[in-house]
């Protein structure tokens, strides 16, 4: 058991430094592709899993492969092959180690050696970011802010993946465990992979949080009508129903989790993300703890989600639209990051930073344009 807890932490710990890196290392208008990208070859290897798993047999054998595979991630001590973020670098003071993996990735991309070396002195004066030890308990309390961007994103990243087995339900009345268990399991991936391509094909145009509103808001409208009008459905419609609430809160959660990556500042988006995902497992484990229990209070603790959605909904639209904007740096950057107040006019002195720039969110809730960037 010891084992088992210390696997999970180091694969939380990969899944972690693997997303930071794919979001710092790319431009804005890439930043979404790159994470449905990722996100499209977990679900792959859900897939890939349940092949394994049928060939070899048995369970010693599976993690055997497994550990094997995770073999490969020892290459990432070679030098060079596994950069560390550049933006984190920078925002942390560690200018010296920023430079020479800057200079590699211009060389790389065929750039100019005097071209980068001349962008690369200016990030002496450009780097005006305190550094991540000066970042103390108390600065972090104050920043308002941020706390609330990620307490929101936290809870509803909660949500969507602790209400996710829930929908599976409609499958139990099966004949078969054997298809009940592999019926679920594919379209439990299989709406995964369909929720990554519609974020991509939809989150850039019409923007993060109305994106967010629109599945938050299927998930409850899902599972409003399999509570209340499941006794009236036929298995057809109930099992759409259900599909559609696996769909609509895969979404959500995957939405969800890179929405905070682009709100939180680089000084602490580790910290933040960090406790983003871990919420995201905690939500998970509504799954076995209720077939520990052989499903006792399966429909109030499925009354108590969609509850929460829908509460959900209302926290939403007091996030700030990320959508080709610029990474927050430092914490400053952060709590400038906000939506403009509904009492005050957007138009004021407050919200500006030192440069006199405002990164206040000035457009509707839904309606999201692309901003000039």
């Amino acid at each position: 058991m010891l084992g088992r807890c210390l696997w999970g932490a180091m694969l939380g710990g990969m899944q972690l430094a693997l997303y930071l890196n794919r979001l710092e290392l790319c431009c804005p208008p890439q930043r979404l592709l790159v994470a449905m990208v990722g996100d499209l070859v977990t679900v792959g290897g859900l897939f890939l899993l349940l092949g394994l798993a049928l060939a070899c047999g048995s369970w010693q054998v599976l993690q055997g492969v497994i550990s094997a595979g995770l073999g490969l991630c020892l290459l990432y001590g070679c030098p060079g092959l596994y950069p560390e973020s550049p933006r984190w670098l920078l925002a942390t003071r560690r200018t010296t180690q920023a430079k020479e993996i800057l200079l590699n990735l211009a060389q790389g991309s065929n750039t100019q050696e005097s071209e980068a070396q001349a962008a690369l002195e200016e990030l002496d004066n450009a780097s005006h970011l305190p550094a991540a030890a000066q970042i103390s308990l108390c600065a972090l309390l104050s920043c308002r802010n941020i706390w609330k961007n990620v307490l929101i994103l936290g809870f509803t990243t909660f949500i969507a993946h602790a209400i996710c087995h829930c929908y599976q339900l409609a499958w139990a009345s099966l004949d078969d465990p054997h298809t009940t268990f592999y019926l679920s399991y594919f379209l439990s991936a299989g709406s995964a992979g369909l929720a990554c391509l519609f974020l991509c094909l939809s989150v850039d145009r019409y923007g993060r949080r109305g994106i967010l509103l629109l599945t938050t808001t299927l998930t409850g409208i899902a599972s409003l009508i399999l509570l209340g009008l499941g006794e009236y459905l036929n298995d057809a419609a109930r099992r759409t129903f259900s599909i559609l609430g696996l769909f609509s809160s895969h979404a959500a959660g995957s939405l969800s989790i890179f929405f905070a990556s682009e709100v939180i500042p680089t000084v602490i988006r580790g910290k933040g993300l960090g406790v983003i995902l871990a919420l995201a497992s905690l939500g998970g484990l509504s799954a076995p703890l209720l077939q520990l229990r052989e499903r006792h209070g399966s429909f109030l603790e499925h009354i108590v989600l969609a509850s929460l959605s829908i509460l959900a909904l209302l926290c939403l639209m007091l996030l700030p639209e990320s959508k080709r904007k610029a990474l927050p740096e430092g914490l400053r950057d952060g709590e400038l990051y906000r939506r403009p107040s509904l009492l005050r006019r957007a138009g004021g002195s407050e919200g500006r930073d030192a440069e006199g720039l405002t990164r206040r969110d000035d457009v509707p809730l839904l309606s999201t344009p692309n901003p000039a960037s």
